[in-house]
């Protein structure tokens, strides 16, 4: 091997990964399935910075995601969270790219979301409600826009300020946006709600969603967080991304299974199952569903191949 790799930036690869193209390859890649061992954590400090290694393969690509955990970079004026990826090639193991990790995960989350709400939301959703006006929240927002025909869409964040704020881009982006007052207003006007935040007590709670309603979780990725409480997850048809990382990792399904509000096997399947057809998904219209979203290092492998592939032959 000689030479350098290329470096894929965020703007190329949010550039190359427009929402048809990945959520649709995305579906063929759970329906072909791969090799995702569970994350590796590692703590680098006693202050509890970790180093995070999430890898994948199939036939045709390898990678791993390397993801830096550093509590304290906020009081230094840097993210707290760092992350690469490293496309290999599969048949020789050597290096083809160095890809921005955050704009990957930024794409491949919401595009695994709104990947399942195609089997997991009414077709007919109209509203969509944005739960957390962070970071992912406008690729949540696109991401479903591009599934559903979303006419609405609602924003509700514990700061009103930054709720405003985001409302306020996705109108400049031609979205009817705005933000609400309260959740309880917002959860009793959205046909889907998508949920992207650091909260570790519930916010959703079931008695304030009606009957019909996608409920797609992304932001509780610990045992100890969770967004929804026992009584939605109860009352819910509940669906992950996968079955090994969401009983570990999910307080959103860890907590009420403990609590013994349901049995483990009260998540009716993966996405992988929706993909394959071994699931029908929504069954009713009344029906309330729920995606909870870990995040699988397949989602990651897919993106950074459809990214190298298009900015290469770009680059020819």
């Amino acid at each position: 091997m000689s030479g350098s790799i290329p470096f894929i930036d965020a703007a190329a690869v949010h550039a190359a990964l427009d929402w048809p193209v990945l959520i649709d390859a995305l579906r063929e890649a759970f329906r072909a399935g791969g090799n995702t061992p569970l994350r590796a954590s590692h703590p680098v400090t006693p202050a509890g910075d970790r180093l995070l290694l999430m890898p994948a393969w199939d036939a045709s690509s390898l990678g791993v995601k390397i993801v830096t955990v550093y509590p304290g970079n906020p009081a230094r004026g840097l993210a707290s969270v760092s992350a690469l990826y490293l496309l290999l090639d599969v048949a020789t193991g050597h290096p083809l790219a160095l890809i921005d990790g955050e704009a990957l995960t930024l794409r491949r989350t919401a595009a695994a979301s709104a990947l399942a709400s195609r089997y997991l939301s009414r077709p007919d959703s109209r509203t969509l409600l944005a739960v957390g006006p962070g970071r992912l929240a406008p690729y949540m927002v696109a991401a479903h826009c591009a599934v559903r025909p979303i006419e609405r869409v609602l924003v509700w964040g514990r700061d009103r300020g930054r709720a405003d704020a985001l409302a306020e881009m996705l109108r400049a982006q031609g979205t009817t946006a705005e933000s609400c007052a309260t959740l309880a207003e917002g959860l009793a006007r959205a046909a889907i709600v998508t949920c992207a935040t650091t909260a570790r007590e519930p916010i959703v709670r079931g008695a304030e969603v009606k009957p019909g309603t996608h409920v797609d979780l992304v932001g509780a990725f610990t045992a100890q967080m969770r967004e929804s409480d026992d009584e939605l997850v109860a009352r819910s048809s509940v669906f992950v991304d996968t079955l090994a990382a969401g009983l570990k990792e999910a307080g959103d399904l860890v907590q009420p299974i403990a609590a013994g509000r349901i049995a483990r096997e009260h998540a009716q399947a993966e996405l992988a199952d929706l993909c394959a057809g071994h699931h029908p998904g929504r069954r009713s219209p009344d029906e309330i569903t729920v995606f909870k979203s870990v995040g699988t290092a397949l989602e990651d492998l897919c993106a950074a191949r459809i990214a190298y592939e298009r900015v290469m032959r770009g680059a020819r």
